[in-house]
Order: C-alpha cells, then sequence, then structure tokens
C-alpha cells in the first residue's frame, strides 16, 4: 500500500515538473518572439521617422529658399513711402503701393465676409445635417442627392482654373453695371474661397468623437445647440485654418482680379469703382523693362507675405480669445 502511494506521488511530481518545464518553454518561446518583433518595430519605427524628416526638409527648402530670395531682392525698398504713397511714373523709381495695400485688404476682406460665412455653413449641413452614406427613405435619398451634389460642385470649383472664374465674375457683374468694381473682385474670389472653407469644415467636423453629440442629446440640447456649441467649438482650430487657407488662396490671385477690378494708381474711392490690388501690381511691376520695377516688385511681393502671416496670426490670437470666452458661457 504504502509502495502504491510513494509511486502515485513520484507520478505526480513527475507531471508536475513536465508542466513546469513545458510552460517555462512557452514563456521563453513567446519571450523570444516578442523581443524579436519589438526590435523589428523598433527599427521600423526608427526608419519611417527618419523618411519622414527627410520629406520634411524636402519640402521645406523650397520654400525658404523662396522666402529668402524675397527677402533679399525685397528689404532694400521697404520703406515709409513705399508702403503709403501711390505709384509714380512708369521707370522712375520713384513712388510706393499704398493704393496696392489698401485694395488687397478691401477686396480679399469683402471676399471673406461673403465666402467665409456660405464655406462654414455649408461644410456643417454637409457633416451634420446630410452626412455621406447609405440613405433608406425618400427624404434621406433626396438629401444625400443634395449633399453629393453640393460635394461634386466643390471638388469642380476647387480644381477650376482661376481665370474662368475671373469670366464669370466679368460676365455677371462688370457687364452688368458697366464698370470694373470692387464687388466684381469680391465675388470671384469669394467663389474660391467657398469649396475650400467648405471641404475643410466638413472633414474637420467628421473628426469631432460621436460621443460629444450622443452626451449632448442625452441631456436634451437641441442639434442646433450641439452643432454650434459643442461640435464646432471643439472643431475651431480645423475651421479656422481652413479658412487661414482660403484667404492665402485669394491672397496671392492675379486673374481674377485682371477681369474684375482692372487696377488703378489711385486709392479706393467706391466699391463700385475699380481698385489696385498686390497681385496686380506685382505683375505689372515685373512686365516692365526696368531694374527699378523689379525691385518694387521684390517688396510687394514680400509686403504681400507679410501680410498673410500677420492676418493668419491675428486670427488665430482672436481665435483663442473666444474660445475663453465660451468657455465661460452655458449652454
Amino acid at each position: 500500500m504504502n509502495n502504491d502511494n510513494e509511486h502515485k506521488e513520484g507520478q505526480e511530481k513527475i507531471s508536475k515538473e513536465k508542466s513546469l518545464n513545458t510552460s517555462i518553454n512557452y514563456r521563453q518561446v513567446f519571450d523570444d518572439i516578442s523581443s524579436k518583433y519589438t526590435s523589428r518595430r523598433r527599427i521600423t519605427n526608427k526608419v519611417v521617422s527618419i523618411v519622414a524628416i527627410v520629406f520634411v526638409i524636402g519640402a521645406i527648402i523650397p520654400l525658404g529658399s523662396i522666402l529668402l530670395e524675397v527677402i533679399k531682392n525685397g528689404i532694400a525698398v521697404i520703406s515709409i513711402q513705399f508702403l503709403t504713397q501711390p505709384p509714380g511714373s512708369i521707370g522712375s523709381g520713384s513712388g510706393g503701393i499704398g493704393p496696392a495695400i489698401q485694395g488687397t485688404l478691401i477686396t480679399v476682406g469683402l471676399a471673406s465676409l461673403i465666402g467665409a460665412p456660405i464655406g462654414i455653413l455649408s461644410g456643417i449641413y454637409l457633416s451634420e445635417y446630410a452626412p455621406a452614406g447609405s440613405a433608406k427613405g425618400g427624404r434621406e435619398r433626396a438629401i444625400s442627392f443634395f449633399a453629393n451634389t453640393i460635394r461634386l460642385f466643390n471638388d469642380v470649383l476647387t480644381g477650376l482654373p482661376s481665370i474662368v472664374i475671373g469670366i464669370v465674375g466679368y460676365v455677371t457683374i462688370v457687364l452688368a453695371i458697366n464698370s470694373f468694381s470692387v464687388w466684381a473682385g469680391a465675388f470671384a474670389l469669394s467663389i474660391i474661397m467657398i469649396p475650400i472653407i467648405s471641404r475643410v469644415t466638413e472633414e474637420t467636423l467628421k473628426l469631432v468623437p460621436n460621443s460629444l453629440r450622443e452626451a449632448g442629446y442625452s441631456l436634451g440640447i437641441s442639434k442646433s445647440k450641439i452643432t454650434l456649441f459643442i461640435v464646432l467649438k471643439n472643431a475651431k482650430d480645423g475651421v479656422l485654418t481652413g479658412v487661414i487657407l482660403a484667404i492665402s488662396r485669394i491672397a496671392g490671385e492675379t486673374a481674377p482680379l485682371i477681369m474684375t477690378i482692372l487696377g488703378t494708381s489711385l486709392f479706393f474711392t467706391s466699391l463700385t469703382g475699380p481698385v489696385d490690388a498686390l497681385p496686380l501690381r506685382i505683375w505689372r511691376l515685373a512686365s516692365q523693362p526696368y531694374e527699378s520695377a523689379h525691385a518694387f516688385g521684390w517688396g510687394a511681393a514680400l509686403v504681400l507675405i507679410l501680410m498673410i502671416l500677420i492676418l493668419s496670426a491675428s486670427l488665430r490670437i482672436i481665435a483663442r480669445g473666444r474660445g475663453i470666452k465660451v468657455r465661460t458661457e452655458t449652454i
């Protein structure tokens, strides 16, 4: 009897040792495999990081070279007279770009007042009230068809040559009032702005987590307040980026302005008359066979870049201040 018990205990010990050894072997194999995969992931991560840095540097080099070239050739002509005086006679090397700066601010500002609200509201509609997806009922199908049509027009307008938009502004406004005007230029530039802002707003709002919307619905908040005070508030940085991109795009457009505001050497007089703009002034100065005109063109290009940078920084500061104010209010 004792021999049987000893034999059973021995077998149990042997089986326990075997199971322990097996688990140790499995653990060792698992550690070896995980260490191999970990080292492979680290190598892959380093390679991808290095490639990304190389591409970023490759993208910055052309931009930096352009900025350095503009600064090198344009900084010499920057002065109070250059920024405030009207252009002098052709080839004289006197005068400035005062009317062009004034006209650019007026035209771009008016175009932004027209295009930014329309672009933001259309992006909100496409993201929150007509999201892309399968529609079941007749009403949902009609809304989906309408939204897809808007998306199609946005894509078409984004890739449309700006000269075509300038011709549209010329036919619809310039010929209607028999005069080149600020209104025509702002109308043409706003058409360029709208699809950019709309697309960026739509894609930015889609990134807001649905849990925020569901939390608002659970509290009984209406969809309009959820969209304005929760969704749009959390996506305001992306929406603002879209507005800045659109403003930067239209601030350097020349072809639509040739067809709509024509340009002048005088300061602004009325919204229904022609006005100068920096892109037009740069184009005209670059077309002249005089070194002084080319130097003034470089200076005007530098002023245009600085204006866009200052405007972008100002918009972000204003948006940050509004964000602090909104957080102190209740829905």
